[in-house]
């Protein structure tokens, strides 16, 4: 989204940053993207960001890896080489718990970290460095000029009021 043409606000404090963004979401824009070097509190309900769909998924695979392992050592133990060891059952899964809990650990962390590379499209190698400070110590406020409703001078007005140490027009 950043590659496009637009503005780039950049803040020397987060407060600022979310002062700014409610301002810019209050003109009716949609095209915003948030830099900080650090997470900031109120910046999810102030860019109107649903809740990611991430743990439900890890849920999921953390399940699936519990019953694949399960169902392998049951297989293993029970069906395919079935040995009676001590007069213990074949089926004894009070003895499966350790390596079911390690089964969806691994699935679960694994797979959960290659979805979330794959939804946020990492790495991007593409995508240009806007400000060396945002990684650093500033904040930034993208603004995309696509947006149907984006006007430079609403925009400058609204950033002088939220303390913008600089407005950088972007492609």
């Amino acid at each position: 989204m950043s590659n496009e043409a637009g503005l780039l606000a950049v803040f020397g404090h987060p407060d600022d940053l979310v002062h700014a963004i409610k301002k810019v979401r209050g003109l009716g824009l949609k095209m915003l993207e948030a830099y900080t070097p650090f997470p900031v509190h109120g910046l999810e309900q102030a860019m109107g960001l649903k809740r990611s769909w991430i743990p439900y998924a890890t849920l999921v695979l953390a399940l699936t890896g519990w019953c694949l392992g399960f169902y392998f050592q049951y297989w293993t133990m029970a069906v395919d080489w079935p040995v009676n060891v001590g007069g213990k059952p074949a089926f004894a899964w009070p003895a499966y718990i350790p390596i079911t809990f390690e089964s969806m650990v691994l699935v679960g962390g694994v797979l959960t970290a290659v979805i979330l590379f794959a939804v946020c499209r990492l790495p991007n190698f593409k995508n240009r460095i806007l400000d060396p400070r945002l990684t650093n110590d500033c904040f930034g406020l993208w603004i995309g000029k696509k947006d149907p409703r984006f006007s430079t001078m609403e925009l400058n007005k609204i950033f002088e009021e939220c303390d913008v140490l600089e407005v950088k027009q972007l492609g």
